[in-house]
């Protein structure tokens, strides 16, 4: 306001016009402009001058209320202070109504302010009235831009470097058409991604959206509100992904904003019959996405693969895939068993391979195509053939796992895995590695950090994959900084003794049974700094040919 008010240039506005729409009577429908940048300054303008409501991050309708003060020419948003103040004026709104009196104006401030001049108040006001007429810039990108091409354009003249993502651009298309309940569409992805993170988010909604409440979109998602799980909690962008890749087979997002437009891809033409049936066809998916039985189903399958908790997931778009391909094959009638044999594998070669890692939309793309027009047997097979054979689970994941760090994806695996097999923590008796993941156990390293630092190991050797275990934190501290050989040793000492030094693990046994399914090396009880190297490598090959286990029996 104030750069307005000083006569000051405050950048383009720059929109992109959708393309002419041919109708079903041949005639031709001009294509709505779409906002690309200058939102914030299009918003603040709406609110402040014109006095219109907008919407806050919960959803509220607000009107944001500038005040000035006519005298220090000076802006600010109005507040409980300056609304005491009457030498401000508490909202620009009201002076920039075509009704509004400056000479009646003048007199009422001067009765409260007989200090103010009666020039500089007029000039002031005049001043802020000509906001109204100061020009804008404005340019419109041509329509036949492509998706790809606006994007690029937006992310090279925004100043603050926003990433705009082609589901915004999705996201603002479904909006803006209302003929076709793209305006209701748009909330209920955004009120179901809402209320999965903040289920007291039903309550807003139920109380302040009642035209909402009464939609078929509501009633399917009421019951997010009573889901305390977090695995997968989708944002827009996931939800979007999902439903577009499930119910038209294609993975860029880009195709669906041209298919809300009424692209004919063949001619190359818009139509507003393709409009409508997209619009159609994505609500469609939209409510299945949503359908309560479905998504538990899913996120069941998700944990039967020993994905017990959200800090296991380190691929949001292998979990977002996994749940289009589950969709999939429930829409093509197979066999429940089959889908769960079919989704576990899918979803923990993603993980392992890093499938959906690089370039996601196009991997999306070619992957739903070719399972759509092969079918998963053969494609799941073909992926298995070229890329898990003996070669990576004897030597390449092994090279996976020759990394530093709790988050590489092949230790989620593995410690899913774990949890798949119902294995116990390390030198625990009771207490399962699942029970750790979900109960925020910690995570240990064989070699303690402490006496491998002491001794000049650096940060990314003792941090390796193949240091790291999951442990009961009071055997963690029991442990402290000894070598294995002299920590492991004791455990040996108590088995042959009976008498507990720490842990639970009393027999031999046990004792082998517990290092066999962490898989960690029976000469482990030897092994001091020097033997630190040959541990890594003889742990990796353990780690890895245990996930191989794992994979094939999904």
């Amino acid at each position: 306001m104030d750069s307005l008010y000083q006569g000051y240039p405050v950048g383009y506005i720059i929109s992109w016009r959708n393309p002419d729409v041919r109708l079903k009577d041949g005639t031709l429908s001009m294509g709505k402009k779409v906002l690309i940048d200058g939102q914030q300054r299009v918003t603040a303008l709406t609110t402040a001058l014109v006095g219109q409501p907008v919407i806050d991050d919960s959803y509220n309708k607000v009107i944001i209320k500038i005040a000035f003060h006519p005298i220090e020419e000076r802006f600010e948003v109005l507040n409980p202070a300056i609304q005491k103040d009457k030498a401000w004026v508490h909202d620009i709104a009201e002076i920039i109504k075509p009704e509004f009196s400056t000479l009646q104006f003048v007199r009422t401030y001067q009765d409260k302010n007989p200090e103010a001049s009666e020039s500089a108040l007029e000039r002031n006001i005049q001043r802020l009235k000509s906001i109204v007429q100061r020009p804008i810039g404005m340019i419109e990108l041509n329509h036949d831009l492509e998706i790809e091409t606006v994007t690029e354009i937006f992310i090279r003249i925004n100043s603050k470097g926003v990433v705009l993502s082609q589901a915004d651009f999705a996201m603002s298309k479904i909006a803006a058409n209302e003929t076709y309940g793209g305006n209701v569409l748009r909330k209920a992805i955004d009120y179901f991604c809402h209320m999965a993170v903040k289920p007291e988010f039903y309550t807003h909604i139920s109380e302040n959206d009642k035209e909402f409440v009464k939609t078929d979109y509501f009633s399917k998602m009421k019951w997010i509100r009573e889901e305390n799980d977090d695995l997968y909690d989708p944002d827009y962008n996931d939800m979007l992904r999902v439903a577009f890749c499930y119910k038209f087979k294609r993975g860029k997002l880009s195709d669906l904003v041209s298919l809300l437009s009424g692209r004919n891809f063949e001619t190359r033409t818009y139509e507003d019959a393709i409009a409508e049936a997209s619009f159609m066809r994505l609500s469609e998916a939209v409510i299945t996405f949503m359908n309560e039985t479905l998504f538990k189903r899913f996120v069941m399958i998700i944990k039967s693969a020993g994905f017990v908790d959200s800090k296991l997931m380190r691929s949001q778009n292998a979990l977002n895939f996994a749940y289009v391909l589950f969709l999939h094959l429930k829409e093509i009638r197979m066999e429940d068993a089959l889908i769960e044999r079919y989704v576990r594998r899918w979803f923990v070669m993603s993980i392992l391979l890093g499938r959906y890692s690089g370039s996601p939309e196009s991997k999306f793309d070619s992957d739903i195509r070719e399972i759509n027009e092969s079918g998963i047997e053969r494609v799941l097979q073909d992926v298995e053939t070229a890329y898990l054979s003996d070669s990576f689970w004897d030597s390449g994941l092994t090279q996976r796992l020759t990394t530093s760090g709790s988050s590489a994806p092949a230790l989620h695996v593995f410690w899913a895995a774990q949890a798949k097999f119902n294995d116990k923590g390390f030198l625990s008796r009771d207490i399962s590695v699942k029970e750790m993941i979900e109960h925020r156990g910690d995570i240990h390293h064989i070699f303690p950090r402490q006496y491998l630092k002491e001794n000049g190991i650096s940060q990314s050797q003792y941090n390796q994959v193949a240091n790291y275990v999951y442990v009961q934190q009071e055997i963690n501290i029991r442990v402290g900084k000894r070598s294995p050989a002299e920590y492991i040793g004791q455990i040996r000492e108590q088995c042959q003794s009976g008498k507990l030094a720490f842990g639970g693990i009393d027999t031999l046994p046990e004792f082998e049974a517990n290092l066999e399914a962490n898989c960690i090396p029976g000469n482990i009880y030897q092994m001091t700094l020097k033997d630190y190297e040959d541990f890594l490598g003889a742990r990796r090959m353990l780690m890895a040919q245990k996930i191989k286990k794992f994979y094939q029996g999904l």
